[in-house]
């Protein structure tokens, strides 16, 4: 075993306690993993990552479960369409990307690289809505807050266009939409979220099946560690202020963003 695959089985835990941390976030790590560490095309890669983050974020929903700390109503208005949108852009959006996007002057952009970069863009207006405090989300309780369904209906299905696209379980989408539009409180949204990723991830890679070639011997390994990584999390998560995961969730998906951005262009 080479020491970059040890490296990645290793990365793999850490993605699994950050998911348990902070709901989501799985995949910010896992398709660099897969991508730049270990070498996967970037298509691979992120069909993949939803496999990886949709199994181990179901075990992290049901401790979230058991501690009372998924919003049904909430999840199931999001996550009918975001099933939707992940499975439809897997299955057929996906596939039938050019192996060369456009050029710009001499740079070539590939399926891959503008996948990446897609993904890129996508945690740094995350990141941002996150990090910033104007919403006075810090200060939300257990109390019962009215929410547009329609407008949560449709962010849902947004969220699992994108999710397919990049192959990301939308934890760092999620939250943003059930903190700020669902007003839920930051705790709950990430019990709610990592219920919500467990299902349109898995089958948004019912999607990839006939597709993509599987090494499920890599892939249930991996994801194995991913598991160990979560449940893991998911204890230290009852230890740490919710605010204090909101804030350190939006600046570790700030710096990933750049890091994409720096690696797929420089």
């Amino acid at each position: 075993m080479e020491h970059t695959e040890i490296l990645g089985y290793i990365s793999s835990v850490i993605a699994g306690i950050i998911m348990g941390l902070i709901g989501g976030g799985g995949s910010i790590l896992t398709v660099p993993i897969l991508v730049y560490l270990l070498g996967f095309n970037p298509i691979v890669g992120t069909a993949y990552s939803l496999f990886v983050v949709g199994a181990t974020s179901t075990v992290g929903a049901f401790q979230s479960l058991k501690r009372g700390l998924v919003d049904f109503k909430a999840a199931l208005i999001f996550a009918i369409p975001s099933i939707i949108g992940v499975y439809l852009t897997r299955r057929y959006l996906v596939p039938v990307l050019p192996e060369v996007m456009f050029n710009v002057g001499d740079f070539e952009v590939t399926s891959g690289i503008f996948i990446m970069l897609v993904f890129a863009i996508v945690m740094l207006f995350a990141s941002l809505s996150m990090i910033s405090n104007k919403t006075g989300v810090a200060e939300v309780t257990d109390e019962v807050f009215k929410y547009n369904p329609y407008m949560v209906f449709f962010l849902g299905l947004m969220t699992g266009i994108i999710s397919g696209f990049v192959g990301a379980g939308g934890g760092f989408l999620n939250i943003p939409v059930l903190v700020l539009f669902v007003r839920l409180p930051m705790k709950k949204a990430i019990g709610t979220s990592l219920f919500i990723i467990s299902i349109k991830s898995l089958i948004g890679f019912l999607g990839d099946l006939k597709t993509v070639e599987i090494d499920w011997n890599f892939l249930l390994i991996f994801t194995a560690l991913s598991i160990i990584g979560i449940i893991f999390g998911l204890y230290l998560s009852k230890f740490i202020h919710g605010k204090k995961l909101k804030k350190g969730f939006g600046y570790f998906t700030l710096i990933m963003g750049f890091y994409i951005i720096w690696k797929e262009l420089l």
